[in-house]
Order: structure tokens, then sequence, then C-alpha cells
């Protein structure tokens, strides 16, 4: 049994790791810790986990807590994270990093986006965690980069594309559109119901910092630079990412034609399901799942494919790929803890 501590427990995405979690039949969750809420039962802090935890809410002592568990998942925000990550990995724990302190390979390109990074002897050592392109690495790794929620979807939605070269690189436009938990749990002006209901808006116009995540993904993929027009926007919903993506096709190729290739890539994936043609996918059919549904068009008018994307940002885009990830770097059936039939309507 896997001792597992969930470091920064109180926001969306570490209650999403405790609900996964108390599920697992191969992982004891014995520490959970914030800064906000210390010494209270985090069944205090998220009522919907009365019955099912115990744990009181620990400071961040990172000796203390690696001398009691295997496996750790920070789910704090950036900069802090590489501040405590170092310190597990030195007291041989393994370590699932939600932020995105260690998803950029390029010192450089991390700091332009982000801030300075205090450990970037860490930043070769770490696996990038989507399973999907990954899963031999991610298998050995003792750190692992959980993606973000965007380019989760974006990467999965293209990598067929890009891996049987299809499509012209340059061309690639991506619309992506996220549910208000991705702003994270904080209290902000932006994310208050009376100023997001009824409301949809596009945010972070070429700018946002999942941009060089993707570009990075993609090139990895594709053998080449891949650079991306990529806009998100923000929909007036709990969870979910649906993202639209545009790309020129080399040659003609049918609606049928390419879902067969999609089907040939994706085959034997247990969270990628590639729908039927005709048939476009929706958040509400992965919402507290693990799953990624992917649909596609060819236009032949144009010449290009619309590929459409959706999975639940706090799951696949967040907590569900990090179990997927401890399962296997820890040789756990992939799927253990996150056969989830999702939550509809």
């Amino acid at each position: 049994m896997l001792r597992v501590a969930v470091v920064g427990a109180s926001g969306y995405t570490g209650v999403e790791l405790l609900r996964l979690l108390r599920g697992h039949s191969g992982a004891d969750v014995v520490c959970v810790t914030s800064r906000l809420h210390e010494g209270l039962p985090i069944a205090e802090v998220f009522p919907s986990l009365s019955g099912h935890y115990q744990l009181l809410c620990e400071p961040l002592d990172v000796e203390a807590i690696a001398a009691r568990c295997d496996v750790v998942f920070t789910a704090l925000p950036h900069k802090t994270a590489m501040s405590v990550v170092p310190g597990f990995l030195n007291s041989c724990c393994k370590v699932i990093d939600l932020s995105a302190d260690y998803r950029l390979k390029d010192r450089a390109v991390y700091e332009q986006w982000y801030q300075t990074h205090t450990s970037p002897e860490l930043l070769d050592r770490a696996v990038y965690g989507l399973p999907e392109i990954c899963r031999d690495q991610i298998a050995g790794a003792d750190l692992v980069a959980n993606p973000g929620c965007y380019p989760t979807s974006i990467a999965l939605g293209l990598a067929p594309l890009l891996h049987n070269r299809l499509v012209h690189l340059s061309s690639l436009i991506i619309d992506s559109k996220s549910g208000m938990t991705g702003a994270g749990r904080g209290a902000k002006l932006g994310s208050l119901y009376s100023e997001v209901n009824e409301g949809f808006r596009a945010y972070g116009v070429a700018s946002h910092r999942h941009i060089p995540e993707i570009e990075q993904t993609l090139t990895s993929i594709a053998g080449e630079t891949v650079k991306v027009s990529f806009t998100p926007h923000l929909l007036p919903v709990n969870r979910g990412i649906l993202s639209t993506i545009y790309a020129d096709l080399k040659q003609d190729f049918s609606t049928h034609d390419l879902l067969e290739f999609y089907r040939v890539f994706y085959r034997g994936e247990p969270f990628v399901r590639i729908l039927k043609e005709g048939d476009m996918p929706n958040v509400a059919n992965v919402r507290g799942s693990n799953y990624c549904d992917i649909g596609l068009v060819s236009d032949e008018r144009t010449g290009r494919v619309v590929v459409v994307s959706v999975i639940d940002n706090l799951c696949k885009g967040a907590a569900g790929q990090a179990v997927q990830n401890m399962n296997l770097m820890n040789g756990l059936r992939e799927s253990q803890g996150l056969d989830l039939v999702a939550a509809f309507p």
C-alpha cells in the first residue's frame, strides 16, 4: 500500500485528488497540508469528504511528511512548489508536481513566462506526465511534471495528426474554453458569480502561460518546431475544457480516414475515446472522469481539419492524470482508482 501525502489540499485540485484517492485500493492518504486551514479536519474544509477522511490539515514540514510517505502530490502554486520538491526527492519520495515549475525544459523560457527558477537542476530529471505520449519515461521517473489542463486537451487532440505528419504545422489555430474551476479556489473579482454568469469572454490572448508548454509538447510529438495561435476563453460552468483545433491538411483526407488514424494511434488507451463520424464531444460527458473525448471533421471545402477535444479540467486536466501518473510510477494498473463513469447530467 502506497503511503500518500497531498500537499496543498485545500484547493480544487487538492480535494479532487482526495476524492479519487479515497477509491484507490493501492493508496492510503496519510497526510494533507493546508496553510490556510492548519489544524482543521479536512472534512470540515470540504464537507463532501465527511465520513471518508479523519485527517487534520498539517503545516508543510518537508522532513516530517517525507518520513512517513512514499508518494507526494504537490498541489501548490507556481514557485511555492519548487521550494519543497527538492527536499521530498532528497528524502527518496516520488513526487507528482501539479504546478508549472517542472513542465518546461528550458530554464530561460520558464523564467520568461513565470519567475526565477530556484531548482533548475531538476528540469532535466522531471518527466512530462502525459501518459499517452510519455508512458515509458513516466514509469521510471521519481519526479513527474503533471501537464496543464489546456495543454492536455490540445496535445491529445493533435497528436495523431502531428505523429503522422498530416497537417501543415504553421497553420495550427486553437480555440479553448475552460470552466471556472480552472481559475483556482481563491477569491478573485473575475471569478465572482455575478461577473461570470451569463458571460463568455476570451482572456490571455496571445499571452497565456500555457503557450510555451503547448508548443514544447507539440514540438516533441512532431519532431520539429511548432508554434500555435492559442486563445483561451472562460465558460460559466464549473468543470470542463473544450478545445477546438484547426489545421490545414497536407492532402485530401475524408473524415472517415482521419478518424481511422486516431483510432490506430489511441488503440488500447484506457482514457481516450474517439467518437464516431458525425458526433462531437460535450464536456458534460466527461465531467468527474479521467476521459478525453475527441471528434473531428474534415472540411473538404477549405482543406482543413477541425478537431474537438474535451476533458474535465480537474480530472484528466489535473488530479486524475496525476493519479494515472502515480500508478505508472509505481507499477500499478494504470486505471486503478480511475474507473469512473462520468457524472451526467
